[in-house]
């Protein structure tokens, strides 16, 4: 069955989606904050915070799995710092805060950080 199972398609096929949560996921990793719409931080939060779950453990599987998913400087930063940083806590690693509309658009917009 696939209950619950249904998340933002973002009008593309299942590779650029994937492409698109890769780089922003990179984006957050190397910037530590960046500002996106609304929908697409939303579908970010739990793509990243799997990957800092994964980064806390240092093993050679988890590092190989986060080097496909980010590239080698994404992963490195994964592991050294930031997956340290939230060792004690359980989950909810980052924070997503709503901006006003975009004025081009009037897209929502929204920040997604690191708690």
């Amino acid at each position: 069955m696939r209950h619950h199972n249904v998340n933002r398609k973002f009008g593309l096929k299942t590779g650029p989606r994937k492409a698109l949560m890769r780089s922003l996921a990179l984006s957050l990793v190397t910037r530590e904050k960046i500002q996106t719409t609304e929908a697409k931080a939303k579908e970010l939060r739990p793509f990243v915070e799997k990957l800092i779950t994964r980064s806390m453990a240092d093993t050679v599987a988890n590092r190989r799995f986060l080097i496909t998913q980010l590239g080698p400087q994404g992963a490195k930063k994964l592991i050294a710092t930031i997956g340290p940083k939230f060792k004690d806590r359980k989950g909810g690693y980052t924070r997503v805060i709503k901006l006003p509309a975009r004025m081009s658009d009037g897209s929502k917009m929204a920040q997604i950080e690191f708690v």
